[in-house]
């Protein structure tokens, strides 16, 4: 067992890509991603799991096809399951997404924000 902490600034280094979530853990069957964003993302759901948002740095605003939720540093949001949603930030902001292993970022839509998956860092 590797008995060292995971620093979210050293692993938030190692890449500049938008848009690109990078795996820092596993517990289970889930998956601890860092990922930058800036400007748009794509309309989309995840319709077998929820998913969370946890913004590090920076704001994150999330729209729903009816309202929208701003996160700032520190603040996170659950997405339940099938919920319709479009991340958005107007400067760069750091966050940890929490999602099973193998859920694609952009759900079922193809999209050239489509990242790979399961990029460890």
């Amino acid at each position: 067992m590797k008995y060292s902490a995971i620093n979210f600034a050293e692993k938030f280094s190692k890449f500049n890509e938008h848009w690109s979530p990078r795996v820092v853990a596993e517990m289970n069957d889930y998956q601890f991603k860092l990922v930058k964003i800036q400007g748009d993302f794509v309309w989309h759901d995840h319709s077998d799991t929820d998913e969370v948002f946890v913004v590090i740095e920076g704001e994150l605003d999330i729209e729903f096809r009816d309202g929208k939720v701003t996160l700032g540093a520190g603040e996170m949001y659950v997405i339940p399951k099938g919920i319709e949603h479009k991340p958005f930030a107007k400067n760069e902001c750091k966050m940890m997404l929490i999602e099973p292993r193998g859920v694609v970022n952009t759900g079922d839509v193809s999209s050239d924000l489509t990242a790979q998956n399961d990029v460890w860092v």
